[in-house]
């Protein structure tokens, strides 16, 4: 694409194409520089495109790049360079007949591939990555998600290098041929577009267990790794097991081929791809031991397996008609891998976390240059809304969902949406139809969620009528102004909430509806509380029979992706914080009570002593409450994020700002340092299983502990970070003990450094920890010594998973490094993005989005941060992925 002219892709534009591809055969020759693929279309006139049935039929233009064409045959006859047309993106074939056979032959160098779409090398091994639109760059296609197709796959390399070759589907045949070459086919019975197609070959040792479905049915599974790498798939195979039984038991979906593949590979853009049958993973999310992997990683593992598997229904037997409506897949994925992981551990730490997530990072997508709504109107590069609003927030919409219809008619809606579209490519639209079949709510409103970006504003006021015992409850929403939208209409807005007497009694409410048993099932009625749908600009909800001022309980749950503005006492937040019967709202009382100290100190220069108690109190009862889960505690005394802080403000001054988290801190470190110390060295378990759930909230709880008492003298937590250091026998609480000494400047420090990399070579995931945990160090030479990392010997600027450890955690996760005064973080971070970009759009466009938000950010930084961006655009010719997100934010 010429980035002078970038072509703008519009949702309305949408039209049917005018042909089919009914049968799909595709033969391989595998060489490192030079793949000879031949692609057989089996091709007819679709009756959906309104063309005339009578005579030649329309022209046919396939989408191709980055290959050699070699030669096209239409029904046998070869055709001359004069048949057809060919340009940098397209083969166009001007008529063809009704029905046809069209034989393309193609040459690819996957050696060369380091953008690491379609087909190229990783580690010596041949794999595949067509999501969005990789399968133009193997060979010439109507590369489009509507396009479902049978594939038949014939895979031929040298027995020596390749020993290994898989496809989508079942496997049909192998034989040996002659010079040391072998040939195996593959089948896949169900129709599929090009984006699921998937081939891996190469040197691989694998694992293997069974399946045994309701049915009856037995599935082949099987795990493929490097030889070296075969001891760390256990994990990987029972979480998969874990997610099939999952998936019948809740939603009654079967696993639907003879097998079911991973296959783990190093260099990988994304975290994991849902191929049919043939999944392949970024080994970040496959392999785990106790040496190697976090509990952090292992729940990654699980979560990840789970969602690639559960697309084999949400994604791949129902897929989406075009990428507009990626979140019809993606969303809906992420909401019931969620589910999963809420059911299989503490469903309301998996609710913290994922609240957490889409409040640090999507609401700043929301808020910025790039905010769009879950189904977007348009694009110039469909990899850039791979976004937190299209998987994330497209959750939290499906959970909105799922909270309106209850669970039972979530099921039965779910049921409906099966039988109605397995086998094709449909829309969100249609998604939100076949809910509306078994709803007893109207859904028209809802549907404005899909289409309306930016994150709205729910504001709060009460009213107590002591002398009716009424309790009115006002509720207005709003939502900003994004690019391209202003004056937005009312959303529906589920609004989950209860009222609290002053002794903490839930009380009977009288208007609302009813909630479903939540899994808790020894709550009553009153402690679940009521649903509220506020669908107006707003509303006032009345509650009968209230004898007494009550406290309020919002948005239990976080029943909706909103921001709530409710203006309550500290002494308010507090009490909810002790006693809400909703854990969720508990965590969030502590939440909004620290955001207030912190923009308390950053609005006046200190700390309100007032608000310090009161959260100072709360963290001494959860402390000394031993009922808690140690894992809810261990969130409980985490503060907000930058990113979420960030959130609060017009415009950021993100020096100040990151002082006053500072400050806050370092006052709450030293109230409860002797507690935090006591957790840190006897919280853990001993003695039992590494993924005991206890043990696993031991651990977390002690190095949050630890984690808080960095911001206090080294001379206190230094010696505990390097006991804990010498004696771990985990990775959680070796990388956690050396995340703290890299805030200092202990010879510990460098002394376990050292250490952990010795022990990292020959891993590359642990050696990506190793630069991770460097590049998030509070250090005042961050930014020099990122730098200096770049030019490690174990720094490789090719793999992903290198750059993300080091670049992508120092531009996240490092706000104080990143946001530097100087601006010495946005020029290292444009550095890489120009340097990047060439090699790797994907990855390079990723690592844009912490310099779009220059608009938001106060005094000199605003400068500094655009003028990194002018920078990158005037560099030279620009991928269209990067392209679009630098002009987008410069506008």
């Amino acid at each position: 694409m010429d980035t002078r002219n970038p072509v703008t892709i519009n949702r309305l534009d949408y039209q049917p194409t005018d042909w089919l591809i009914d049968h799909v055969s595709l033969q391989f020759e595998l060489d490192p520089t030079a793949t000879l693929v031949t692609s057989e279309l089996t091709l007819s006139r679709n009756p959906a495109a309104g063309q005339e049935s009578n005579g030649p039929g329309p022209g046919l233009t396939l989408q191709g790049s980055d290959c050699e064409l070699r030669s096209v045959s239409l029904d046998g006859v070869k055709l001359a360079p004069e048949d057809y047309q060919l340009s940098a993106t397209e083969l166009h074939i001007a008529q063809l007949p009704e029905h046809c056979v069209l034989v393309i032959v193609t040459c690819i160098n996957p050696e060369s591939n380091t953008a690491l779409e379609g087909l190229y090398r990783s580690s010596g091994n041949f794999c595949t990555q067509c999501e969005a639109e990789g399968f133009r760059k193997i060979t010439y296609y109507l590369d489009r998600p509507d396009v479902l197709s049978v594939f038949d796959v014939t895979i031929t390399a040298d027995v020596a290098t390749c020993p290994v070759m898989l496809a989508n589907g079942n496997r049909v045949s192998h034989e040996v041929l002659e010079g040391g070459r072998h040939r195996v086919q593959w089948h896949d019975p169900h129709p599929k577009p090009s984006y699921l197609f998937a081939l891996v070959a190469g040197d691989l040792a694998h694992i293997e267990d069974h399946f045994t479905t309701a049915s009856g049915r037995k599935v082949l599974l099987q795990i493929y790794v490097e030889a070296h790498n075969i001891d760390r798939c256990d994990f990987a195979m029972s979480s998969l097991k874990a997610s099939m039984r999952w998936d019948e038991e809740v939603y009654g979906l079967e696993y639907d081929l003879d097998c079911f593949m991973i296959v783990a590979v190093d260099d990988f853009n994304m975290g994991a791809m849902e191929n049919k049958g043939l999944n392949v993973f970024n080994s970040r999310f496959v392999l785990a031991d106790a040496q190697s992997a976090t509990d952090t990683d292992y729940m990654g593992v699980e979560a990840v397996i789970a969602h690639e598997y559960f697309h084999n229904w949400t994604g791949n037997r129902i897929t989406c008609r075009d990428w507009f409506q990626l979140s019809l897949k993606e969303g809906l994925t992420v909401f019931r891998d969620q589910s999963f992981s809420s059911d299989r551990h503490s469903a309301t730490v998996k609710r913290i976390e994922d609240v957490r997530l889409l409040r640090a990072r999507q609401f700043a997508e929301d808020s910025g240059p790039m905010a769009h709504p879950i189904r977007p109107d348009s694009y110039i590069e469909i990899n850039n809304f791979y976004t937190l609003t299209v998987y994330e927030k497209g959750a939290e919409v499906i959970r909105m969902l799922h909270t309106l219809l209850g669970p039972v008619k979530w099921r039965q809606a779910m049921d409906v949406y099966v039988e109605r579209h397995d086998g094709t490519a449909t829309t969100c639209d249609a998604f939100v139809d076949a809910m509306q079949t078994v709803a007893d709510v109207d859904l028209t409103q809802f549907r404005r969620w899909y289409s309306t970006a930016g994150t709205p504003e729910v504001r709060v006021s009460e009213e107590y009528d002591s002398q009716n015992a009424r309790f009115h409850l006002t509720l207005s929403q709003s939502c900003p102004d994004t690019p391209g939208q202003s004056d937005k209409l009312p959303l529906h807005i589920p609004v989950v909430m209860g009222l609290l007497d002053q002794q903490g009694n839930s009380l009977s409410l009288s208007n609302g509806r009813a909630l479903a048993a939540a899994v808790d099932s020894s709550q009553t009625d009153a402690q679940r509380g009521v649903l509220l749908d506020l669908t107006e600009a707003s509303q006032t909800f009345t509650f009968e029979g209230v004898d007494a001022a009550p406290v309020v309980s919002l948005l239990r749950g976080f029943s909706a992706p909103v921001k709530l503005v409710h203006d309550v006492t500290d002494e308010t937040l507090a009490f909810l914080m002790a006693n809400d019967p909703d854990t969720f709202n508990r965590w969030e009382a502590g939440q909004r009570l620290a955001t207030r100290l912190i923009l308390g100190v950053l609005q006046e220069g200190r700390i309100n002593a007032d608000t310090l108690a009161s959260l100072g109190q709360a963290w001494g009862l959860i402390l000394a409450d031993d009922s808690l889960d140690m894992a809810f505690k261990a969130e409980a005394l985490s503060l907000p994020t930058i990113d979420t802080l960030e959130g609060s403000l017009e415009q950021v001054d993100y020096q100040a700002l990151i002082a006053a988290h500072a400050m806050v801190s370092t006052a709450l470190a030293e109230k409860h340092a002797e507690a935090l110390c006591v957790l840190v060295t006897e919280t853990r378990q001993a003695g039992v299983a590494l993924l005991d759930p206890a043990a696993m909230s031991g651990r977390k709880l002690a190095n949050t502990a630890l984690a808080l008492l960095t911001w206090l003298p080294e001379s206190l937590w230094g010696p505990l970070a390097a006991a804990q250091y010498a004696a771990a026998d985990n990775m959680t609480d070796r990388i956690a003990a050396l995340a703290a000494l890299c805030h200092g400047d202990s010879a510990a420090r460098q002394d376990c450094l050292d250490d952990f990399h010795a022990k990292a070579i020959g891993n590359r995931l642990v050696m990506d920890k190793w630069f991770a945990v460097q590049a998030t160090s509070r250090r005042s030479s961050i930014v020099e010594d990122v730098a200096a990392l770049l030019q490690h010997a174990d720094f490789e600027a090719g793999n992903p998973n290198r750059l993300r450890s080091l670049v992508a955690s120092f531009a996240l996760n490092n706000p104080g490094g990143f946001h530097a005064a100087n601006g010495q973080g946005y020029r290292f971070l444009a550095d890489q993005v120009i340097a990047l970009d060439s090699r790797n759009p994907q990855v390079a466009a990723r690592l844009v989005s912490p310099l779009g938000h220059w608009k938001r950010l106060a005094g000199p930084a605003r400068d500094l941060m655009r003028q990194e961006l002018v920078r990158i655009r005037d560099s030279g010719p620009l991928s269209p992925d990067v392209f679009e997100l630098v002009s987008k934010a410069l506008q």
